[in-house]
């Protein structure tokens, strides 16, 4: 066992958790800012309708790339127990079965996605003067979705190991080859639409790179040998039914955005979808620290389960949980004060500002519930049990957020879109914290 995860299981709780969250923010923080240069660069060169056409298109990226996060994050719950519990070749076996499933898997979903480009860009709302803006986005950016699909799953496994810098770069790779290359596409060469496109999938190939590198020449325990890429079917059972939640998670946000990009349109027209393209990428760059926490969060309660350190257990559930929802706190006061500033950012369209501000504002309200639901969904995540993970990850966007949509515009037109959001943050945060506190309250 390596130095890296049996520190897993002896440091301080506090310490440890603040050594995995904070390189995982960094990363979803840098992974966030590229997302928010990126938007800049296509609202400010491109237009109102180059934002909504990334709004129409990264649903659909990101659901073929959470294949990857799926078998990274089922895989690396498997790995952290296993190497808690000194089975390391159980851990090489996952590893190598996970990088076969990746590469299969990716490729043949991106097949399927060029061969219905059309049909799906339209199933997700690309309507209307949308529609040209977001197949030409589209076409370049399926080239890079298996790049992506693999370095998703490789950020889950070295997190898994115990290296969270490692972790971090993955993400900041691309971050900095996207920042880098979008004013040479965009500006320099003038390409538009395609150019942010042809940054974005560059980026990718650049994230997959430093992680194979990583793999096979840097410091990992975890050796990519060609017996074990050999799939094994309880291997793979175990993989998809703990990562089946973040690919339910991630097809349910997919179903969300077909249902909210036509009824943004329905009740806004296009405006309204380049609105909620600005308040996503608000969204993504507000919550990194919640997120990184729950990042952080995984491998160690996923380590201490194996071992069977229960108090170190609950001590890393309360303590992520505080930590968390304080941060989301001053996140959502800041949002309420910087609402006019955030979003001028983006663009200089005086109707499309004046929209967004009251929006992200309505949104937001139920900020500061953000790490209930996260931190309760990945303990179940953390410790192998996939149904009750798989329900409460399920909670917000599934069993709240999708039938609000469906009925509240009926009633309040485009209020009743994004007075949907904060309603169902308080379903969900209820639901979770009622069953994370009867999980662990007798956990020994």
């Amino acid at each position: 066992m390596s130095k890296n995860s049996n520190e897993l299981g002896t440091q301080p709780i506090g310490r440890l958790l603040a050594q995995q969250a904070i390189p995982a923010s960094i990363g979803i923080l840098i992974l966030s800012i590229y997302g928010i240069v990126d938007t800049i660069f296509v609202g400010r060169y491109v237009g109102s309708l180059g934002i909504g056409a990334i709004s129409i298109v990264l649903p659909i990226t990101y659901l073929i790339g959470s294949i990857g996060m799926a078998i990274g994050v089922g895989g690396a719950s498997i790995i952290s127990r296993a190497l808690g519990a000194g089975q390391a070749e159980k851990a090489d076996v996952t590893f190598g079965n996970q990088a076969t499933l990746t590469i299969l898997i990716a490729t043949a979903v991106v097949a399927v996605g060029a061969f219905f480009q059309d049909p799906i860009l339209q199933l997700f709302g690309g309507k209307g003067d949308i529609l040209p803006f977001a197949k030409d986005y589209f076409q370049i950016i399926l080239m890079g979705i298996p790049f992506l699909a693999w370095s998703m799953m490789s950020n889950n496994i070295i997190r898994a190991e115990g290296s969270p810098r490692i972790a971090m770069m993955i993400l900041v790779v691309p971050a900095i080859t996207n920042i880098i290359l979008d004013p040479i596409f965009i500006i320099a060469l003038d390409m538009g639409i395609e150019g942010a496109a042809w940054a974005t999938s560059l980026s990718y190939v650049a994230s997959a790179s430093f992680a194979v590198w990583y793999f096979f020449f840097g410091r990992s325990e975890l050796k990519l040998k060609l017996n074990n890429m050999r799939l094994q079917l309880p291997i793979v059972g175990e993989i998809f039914s703990i990562g089946s939640v973040t690919l339910a998670r991630q097809g349910t946000i997919s179903v969300l955005s077909i249902i909210l990009n036509n009824a943004l349109f329905a009740y806004g027209g296009e405006v309204s979808i380049s609105v909620y393209g600005i308040i996503s990428r608000v969204l993504m760059f507000a919550n990194f620290p919640v997120i990184g926490m729950t990042q952080g969060y995984l491998p160690i309660v996923g380590y201490n389960f194996g071992a069977e350190k229960w108090s170190r257990v609950r001590k890393t559930n309360n303590l992520a949980m505080g930590a968390g929802t304080g941060i989301a706190l001053i996140i959502f006061i800041g949002i309420l004060v910087f609402a006019k500033p955030l979003v001028a950012i983006f663009t200089t369209d005086a109707a499309l500002i004046a929209q967004t501000e009251v929006a992200l504002r309505q949104v937001f309200i139920a900020t500061p519930l953000l790490a209930v639901q996260l931190i309760s969904s990945a303990y179940f995540q953390a410790i192998g049990k996939a149904v009750p993970a798989l329900l409460l990850t399920l909670t917000k966007q599934g069993f709240f957020l999708i039938p609000l949509i469906l009925i509240m515009p009926r009633f309040y037109g485009l209020d009743g879109v994004w007075y949907s959001f904060p309603i169902a943050d308080i379903g969900a945060a209820i639901i979770s914290y009622y069953y994370l506190k009867r999980a662990t309250r007798n956990l020994n």
